[in-house]
Formats: C-alpha cells, sequence, structure tokens
C-alpha cells in the first residue's frame, strides 16, 4: 500500500516541480499557484506512504537509503510549505520542489522492500536522532536555496541584466535574512542530530564517538554552519560571503549524506545505505 502512496506523490512532485520551473520562465502567478497545489497533495500523499510503512514495518522508516531518500524529501516539501505560509515568497518552489523530487526519483530507483530491523537500530534514540538530523538537514536545503537565489539576483543586478528570473527572485535583503533565519534553526537540530546519535553509539557499541566516516563528516558539517553562523553573529557576515559558505555547508550535507553511505566503509553501512 506504502508504494502505491509513493508512485502518487513522486507523479505530484514531478507536475508541481515543472509547474514552478514554468513558473519562472513565463511568468504567470497561476503557475506557481499550481505548483503549490500540486506539491500540497503530494505532502500529504507523502505522509500516508510513511504511516502505511511505519505500520507495514513496525518501525520508524528511515532505515535502508530508500527510506531515507524519501524522507529527507518530505522533510524537503515540509520547509518549501512552511516557509511559503510565513513569507510567501513563491519562487522558493522552483528551487527547493526539484532537489525533492530528484531524491524521490532516487529512491523509486532503489530497492523498497521492508526488511527485518537491524538490532542496532531497535534502539529508542534511533527516532529522534533520525528526526533532528534529517530536519535540520532539510532546513539546511532551504539556506542553500536562498544563497543560490542570492548570487543569481546579485548577478543580475551587478550586470544589469534583468532577466524573467530577476523579477520572480525576492529581494537582496529578503534573501539574506531567509538564509540566516534558516540557519538558525537548522543549526540547534543538527546538534541534537548528532547529540542523539553519539547517545545512541554508546548503548549499541559502547563509545560516544569512533571517527566513522559518517561521524567525522557529520562533525565537518557541524564546524562549517558554525563558523557560518559564528561570523555572522560576531562580524556581521551578510551578502555573498554567507551565500556561498552555505552553498559550502549544503554540499558537506550532501557528502555526509549521500557520498560517504555509497563511498565509504563504515559504521553506518549496516543499514544498506
Amino acid at each position: 500500500m506504502n508504494f502505491h502512496f509513493f508512485k502518487f506523490t513522486t507523479f505530484l512532485y514531478l507536475w508541481g516541480t515543472l509547474a514552478y520551473l514554468a513558473y519562472i520562465i513565463f511568468l504567470k502567478g497561476t503557475l506557481s499557484k499550481i505548483g503549490l497545489t500540486l506539491v500540497s497533495i503530494g505532502f500529504a500523499s507523502h505522509t500516508l506512504a510513511l504511516l502505511t510503512r511505519f505500520v507495514e514495518a513496525g518501525y520508524t522508516p528511515v532505515t535502508n537509503l530508500h527510506e531515507s531518500l524519501s524522507f529527507f524529501a518530505w522533510m524537503i516539501i515540509g520547509i518549501l510549505l512552511m516557509a511559503n505560509l510565513k513569507y510567501k515568497v513563491k519562487v522558493l518552489g522552483s528551487f527547493l520542489a526539484p532537489i525533492a523530487l530528484i531524491l524521490m526519483l532516487f529512491a523509486f530507483a532503489l530497492p523498497k522492500e521492508i526488511l527485518p530491523l537491524a538490532p542496532v537500530l531497535k534502539s529508542f534514540w534511533h527516532p529522534f536522532h533520525v528526526i533532528f538530523a534529517f530536519l535540520g538537514n532539510a532546513i539546511f536545503t532551504l539556506t542553500f536555496c536562498c544563497g543560490v537565489m542570492y548570487l543569481i539576483q546579485e548577478h543580475q543586478l551587478k550586470s544589469k541584466k534583468m532577466g524573467a528570473i530577476t523579477k520572480r527572485l525576492p529581494s537582496l535583503s529578503l534573501l539574506d535574512d531567509l538564509s540566516y533565519q534558516s540557519l538558525k534553526f537548522g543549526f540547534p537540530l543538527l546538534t541534537l542530530g548528532i547529540i542523539t546519535g553519539a547517545v545512541w553509539a554508546e548503548y549499541a557499541w559502547g563509545r560516544y564517538w569512533d571517527w566513522d566516516p559518517k561521524e567525522t563528516w557529520s562533525l565537518i558539517t557541524w564546524f562549517l554552519y558554525a563558523a557560518l553562523l559564528h561570523q555572522r553573529l560576531t562580524v556581521g557576515w551578510r551578502g555573498r560571503k554567507a551565500a556561498i559558505m552555505a552553498i559550502v555547508g549544503f554540499l558537506a550535507v550532501l557528502f555526509t549524506f549521500l557520498g560517504v553511505n555509497l563511498i565509504l566503509p563504515g559504521l553506518h553501512t549496516y543499514s544498506n545505505w
């Protein structure tokens, strides 16, 4: 049953993404409304997909790469809907929805069977760890998109090439503020994700830290965002520097999430990531 919802969700995200991209090209507000409607329905369907998989599996469905990609995409769309509700920035969907769609398509190509839960995953701390970590990463996806939009808008304004996308992107000050606000929410969640992961590791392996590749890269990612937050708070970093650092931080997030799991062996490979 959960796979039927999953397929329907992917279909809705696909057409929602196309509507959002068309919004940038054709400058028609109706297209952004269509995109928002489709991804909103998709989010509801995605929620049902996760709930039915949870019921069928009997555990939090974030134990392999298929489930993790799907969960990450769900979080990203959830952040998109909340940001749209608060900031009314229609073009956010043109950047966030494609990322969620790519994750769903990747997940679609992976094995989807529900397997018995590995003993190490039968932990009280597992759900807290993955929820904090993925929610933090989803918020950092918004930070990343704001950074990309900032650089695009800045380039357009400096070159005085007022293209179609320039008319749809928010002001530089709004993009910088949204990037900063998302950073302030995402960083504590990443921190909680690392802390709960360390506590879980102590229960599972008898040690809080083992310098496993994912642990190491999670710490690198944490330091990158800590440096960005520190520079914003103490030095007053704004604009281009902060946007570039937000992009670098998200590249570290992606490598920690995908690169480490697919390339580097370690303790986290038990879950077939």
